[in-house]
């Protein structure tokens, strides 16, 4: 295997960002980013030339139709040792595991609030793909709306083993062990406190860092992921695109006989192969992996009264087709100052039109005070209540309000218009708090007439 670092080229590569572990990425969201990893390797000013260098092959990969507006059109331009079409053996159905695809049958199960203590990391080998536990799947993948809400569990790093997912661009939101995504576009890595995009059609390889690994995956089956407009806040703070990083150009060129997963319709597929698909030596573009750092995120925030909507928090939205409205929004709560005066702070008592998965990836949620523990999960869909315990209601009414900071904590939400199916596995998993779903009843009634 030949792993080489890039040689920068181009006006469009965007700066070349250290991490705090050494490896260098391209900053920016969105940008059209160009890198190569063998100098004269990315052919200029064409993208297809008749003789491309090295004896490379020319891919384009496509996110978006040909003919999106300039602002929505997702593409990049690979160089690579081997064309995908060479992998194309003889595929066979593979065992999925876990992972479900909507639209989901229902399941019989009340409606009601729903939350998950964390579910322990087995003990037996598992790879990322085969550790993938649907919770929830909204909408339909083969209409391209839609997202499923996973738990992803990995005791063993994937070797000679690859994977790609046609049905949806995958977010992944680390909340124990490290991650290193070898990907077609070079290498990322991600720990709790950051996530990972991976869009529709990327081949992967993932490795696990240090130990064994659990987390939460979005397949977001509609719109890639963009960032929120600003509207009135203007340009600056929430997630900026400087702090998004895209991986520097990598290649393995390796013969070894491998295996090809690859998820379509629902279902995983599976080929033999006798190289690595991992054989990009230079790619420009925008349609490419990216990961960010949840701690850059620049919260804002009603400074005087009232608790603003959580949709301040938005990350990055994957659009509907109806203006203002999301097929899935990533929502995050950091750490930030609470200070608005004669306010009921935590987030209200509700009942919403678009559902609510909710992870918890360090920390402690204020709205509640016991049971919401790091790698658990809840569900709060479609137009049923849900709001603070009592515990969290006591103390918010009876606070004194002076300014707080919410502190080491990082809870986050796939919002989506659409209701969410509960899976069986969800259902019928023991960590299930099946007592969550009357918490309610514990708030009682403070009305006195004769009291204003």
């Amino acid at each position: 295997m030949r792993a080489h670092n890039p040689k920068d080229s181009g006006a469009d590569q965007g700066q070349l960002a250290p991490t705090a572990r050494g490896r260098k990425y391209m900053s920016g969201f969105g940008n059209g980013f160009e890198t190569e990893a063998l100098p004269g390797a990315l052919p200029i000013g064409r993208n297809s030339p008749q003789r491309c260098p090295y004896g490379l092959y020319a891919e384009q990969l496509s996110g978006s139709p040909f003919t999106a507006p300039r602002s929505t059109n997702k593409r990049a331009w690979l160089y690579r040792i081997r064309p995908t079409v060479a992998n194309w053996g003889n595929f066979d159905k593979a065992d999925i595991g876990l992972w479900r695809t909507g639209p989901a049958h229902a399941t019989d199960v009340p409606i009601a609030p729903m939350r998950w203590s964390p579910i322990p990391i087995p003990t037996h080998s598992l790879t990322f793909i085969e550790g993938m536990c649907t919770m929830t799947t909204a909408g339909d993948a083969d209409s391209r709306a839609g997202m499923g809400a996973h738990l992803y569990f990995a005791t063993r790093s994937m070797e000679d083993e690859y994977f790609y997912n046609a049905d949806g661009e995958m977010l992944l939101v680390p909340q124990e062990g490290r991650l290193r995504l070898c990907t077609e576009f070079g290498l990322i890595e991600v720990e709790p406190g950051e996530i990972a995009v991976i869009p529709r059609g990327v081949k992967i390889r993932v490795e696990l860092v240090a130990g064994p690994a659990r987390g939460y995956m979005c397949e977001n089956y509609g719109s890639a992921f963009a960032l929120p407009e600003r509207g009135p806040i203007g340009a600056n703070c929430l997630a900026n695109q400087r702090d998004f990083l895209a991986p520097v150009a990598m290649y393995e060129d390796r013969d070894t006989p491998s295996s090809l997963f690859v998820k379509w319709g629902g279902k995983l597929w599976a080929t033999t192969i006798d190289h690595s698909p991992l054989d990009v030596v230079a790619w420009h573009g925008n349609y490419v992996p990216y990961k960010y750092d949840l701690r850059r995120f620049s919260p804002v925030g009603p400074i005087l009264f009232d608790h603003a909507d959580p949709s301040i928090y938005t990350v990055l939205t994957s659009m509907s087709d109806t203006a203002g409205t999301a097929n899935v929004d990533f929502v995050i709560f950091p750490e930030r100052w609470l200070v608005t005066e004669d306010t009921f702070r935590p987030p209200w008592y509700h009942m919403n039109v678009m559902s609510e998965f909710m992870g918890l990836i360090y920390g402690q949620y204020d709205a509640k005070a016991h049971g919401f523990l790091p790698g658990g999960a809840s569900l709060h869909n479609c137009m049923l209540p849900h709001g603070p315990d009592n515990e969290s209601f006591e103390r918010a009414s009876n606070v004194e309000l002076k300014p707080s900071k919410l502190e080491g904590t990082m809870a986050f939400m796939f919002e989506s218009c659409l209701p969410q199916r509960v899976t069986e596995y969800a259902v019928k998993v023991e960590q299930l708090q099946k007592s969550y779903r009357v918490y309610g009843k514990m708030l009682k009634s403070r009305f006195d007439p004769n009291r204003p």
